[in-house]
């Protein structure tokens, strides 16, 4: 996406907002400790918010993009800021394996959670030139594992293998495209899971599931859209369909519930995936902020935005 396309809509959303952008009263949160977490079953999954995913996977902890911050940006002043808490603060967390990185936006790369995170988790996963970021940073390049699409790693068992996405990088107008973006697919056991990171609907999902499906949990991006942006981001309609072309088994919309980064009613992508799916005969998982999913028995979840 040009950088003049990206000042017009940057322009857009500071004068053109919509009220209900933003929820009227407090989203849930199911708030979480270090303790509950050590007991939970393996193959458990605790959405904390946007695209943000706590994993346990074989004994073992993983985060999905971690952003722990007030305010998706580079100003933690200004810029789209947080409708909830973290289920957890990152002090409290127990001690996590690794990280999965699908690409730099901040909204998906936060510079303090990886300071913090960093010294206590044993590798990081991400897409090509995103590591290069992070040890620039000061991470341990030894704990940085770097991806090209459709390379895989393992680490104690668990596959990560690095899948192709439709989007674009970089956190200043200068730095554009500089490095990767990805989704990536998860084999752990008999477990198969996909997380999409940010995407626009293309023939890769179709390829992901003939290479890798059918997934158990898919986790899909669904909210932050708008029809200037189609190459980049999903339309509901397109997420269903991405999943179809996946071969999931159970849907779960995520992107979403956290930040103000489009001009629909914040609400509005769960609503619509939520009408989608039900016609559609697929099976929806919409966890509340902190609320254990099982991956290998999902269940459907509240309608915990309705109302908010």
């Amino acid at each position: 996406m040009g950088v003049a396309k990206t000042m017009t809509i940057m322009w857009r959303m500071l004068t053109q907002k919509r009220a209900d952008t933003r929820p009227a009263s407090p989203v849930p949160v199911e708030a979480l400790t270090a303790e509950q977490l050590a007991a939970a079953p393996n193959a458990s999954l605790f959405r904390l918010g946007h695209s943000t995913l706590l994993l346990k996977l074989d004994g073992a902890f993983w985060l999905t993009d971690p952003v722990f911050a007030e305010r998706a940006s580079p100003l933690q002043w200004m810029g789209p800021k947080r409708f909830h808490p973290p289920p957890i603060a990152i002090a409290n967390l127990p001690p996590i394996k690794g990280i999965l990185l699908s690409h730099d936006h901040y909204d998906h790369l936060d510079y303090v959670a990886i300071r913090m995170l960093a010294p206590k988790v044993d590798v990081i996963v991400t897409p090509l030139g995103v590591g290069d970021r992070l040890i620039s940073w000061g991470v341990d390049a030894h704990k940085v594992r770097q991806l090209d699409w459709w390379q895989e790693t393992t680490v104690d068992g668990i596959t990560f293998a690095a899948t192709p996405a439709q989007h674009f990088s970089g956190r200043g107008i200068r730095d554009s495209d500089r490095a990767l973006w990805a989704s990536w697919v998860i084999l752990a056991g008999d477990l198969r899971l996909f997380f999409s990171g940010d995407s626009g609907y293309h023939t890769h999902f179709k390829a992901i599931g003939d290479r890798y499906g059918p997934f158990d949990v898919a986790m899909v991006e669904n909210g932050a859209y708008n029809d200037q942006w189609p190459d980049v981001h999903m339309q509901p309609e397109e997420t269903l369909q991405a999943f179809l072309d996946l071969r999931g088994q159970w849907l779960m919309p995520v992107h979403n519930g956290t930040f103000d980064l489009a001009m629909h009613p914040w609400h509005e992508p769960m609503d619509r995936i939520l009408a989608l799916a039900d016609k559609a005969g697929v099976k929806l998982a919409t966890p509340m902020m902190g609320e254990r999913l099982a991956l290998d028995a999902p269940h459907e979840g509240q309608r915990w935005w309705v109302g908010v």
